[in-house]
């Protein structure tokens, strides 16, 4: 299996306040892997650094053999925990943007999703309801045919007819050789499409390994293991 994603040692300070603190793991092809961990563990500052949005303050990353760069961007599709695309935008102008920016954007895949949605492309992305802002997001993102994919908190904040569809999308339209990172402190929703899991915990990895082989060693759920790891109340 070819490994997409190498981290070694790689803390992240913000002035006295440490972020990531000597994470080090390896990611290879084909999987669907949970970055698990509670609000402030840390997770959205190891994607914004996997997406070359921050620089770590030591260690390395390696995307396919390369430091995160304009090259690794070209592989990354990345969507943020919070909306960034211009208000003002028709569907169809986000979806020509998507096509301008990203050379592996499938525009039929993104309309035959929308289609699917009954989605008119006329409409203007600031007029949306919150759960179909979150739907055209990922529709863009998954559209992409990239080799790893960063969701960061994608069914968060939406109800659960929304997190269905989310949690579809993205087991119907990622590649085998592509491997998706999903980053959510929302484990019972997403336990049962997750190969691997990685739990961090105040910045840094508690654990890395396979699901199945966590609910047979604990003989528990990942959402339980979660519970007892973080001590949720």
């Amino acid at each position: 299996m070819e490994k997409l994603l190498i981290c070694k040692h790689v803390s992240k300070s913000y002035g006295g306040t440490h972020a990531l603190s000597d994470v080090s793991f390896e990611i290879e092809e084909g999987r669907i892997i949970g970055l698990l961990g509670p609000n402030g563990s840390g997770k959205t500052t190891l994607i914004k650094l996997i997406a070359d949005l921050l620089v770590p303050s030591s260690g390395t990353i390696e995307v396919l053999g390369q430091k995160p760069g304009v090259e690794s961007k070209k592989v990354i599709a990345y969507l943020p925990d919070e909306s960034e695309l211009p208000g003002y935008m028709k569907i169809s102008e986000l979806i020509d943007l998507y096509k301008a920016f990203f050379q592996d954007f499938d525009e039929l895949r993104a309309i035959e999703m929308l289609k699917s949605l009954e989605i008119d492309e006329n409409q203007r992305y600031k007029n949306l309801s919150k759960g179909t802002k979150e739907k055209i997001l990922l529709i863009l993102t998954m559209s992409r045919h990239a080799k790893i994919y960063l969701l960061d908190e994608p069914i968060a904040g939406v109800d659960p007819a929304a997190r269905d569809y989310i949690l579809k999308t993205i087991l119907s339209n990622y590649q085998e050789d592509s491997t998706v990172i999903i980053s959510t402190h929302l484990i019972q929703d997403v336990e049962n499409i997750l190969d691997e899991a990685i739990f961090i915990k105040e910045g840094r990895i508690q654990r890395f390994d396979a699901c199945d082989t966590i609910r047979k060693e604990t003989n528990q759920s990942l959402n339980d293991y979660f519970k007892e790891v973080y001590s949720c109340s």
